[in-house]
């Protein structure tokens, strides 16, 4: 579904009721803006910029180590000295 924002005094933008509703953004929410190479305007919350950083994260890491795991490597390292 295609929103309308105006802009008014001060450059603030007013996001429209429902879609705010829709997206769970609040009074007070930290939103982040992103201009894209095309020159688009990207809304996010603050939230989805953490989930999607966690994203790439995940990604990234090739084998997966476990709490446990890495308590008991540095138990064996602590072992070794």
């Amino acid at each position: 579904m295609t929103y309308h924002a105006k802009v008014i005094a001060g450059g603030k933008i007013v996001i429209p009721a429902e879609l705010r509703r829709e997206l769970g953004i609040r009074d007070g929410d930290v939103l982040v803006l992103d201009r894209a190479a095309d020159g688009s305007l990207a809304i996010r919350t603050h939230m989805q910029v953490i989930r999607d950083g966690q994203q790439k994260i995940r990604a990234m890491i090739t084998h997966p180590v476990t709490v446990d795991d890495f308590i008991a490597d540095k138990r064996a390292e602590a072992e070794r000295e």
